[in-house]
């Protein structure tokens, strides 16, 4: 089994150590290839707040489980 499959997906909030159950896919137009998807993991608890400051800056793609 691959190493990467092993490690655990911690949430990307800020001092959060939650399992992500969600991919938070985004992409700043002004620096990115249309192509390129960046992704934030989330727990359920950061999901909306995470998705939410993308969306804002017009950057959220989508969300995804897990």
């Amino acid at each position: 089994m691959d190493a990467d499959q092993d490690e655990r997906v911690v949430c990307s909030a800020k001092g959060c150590r939650a399992d992500a159950a969600f991919a938070v896919v985004w992409n700043n137009p002004s620096i990115h290839t249309p192509d390129r998807e960046k992704v934030w993991h989330a727990c359920p608890d950061h999901r909306d707040s995470l998705a939410q400051h993308l969306d804002v800056r017009g950057f959220l793609t989508r969300v995804d489980p897990c």
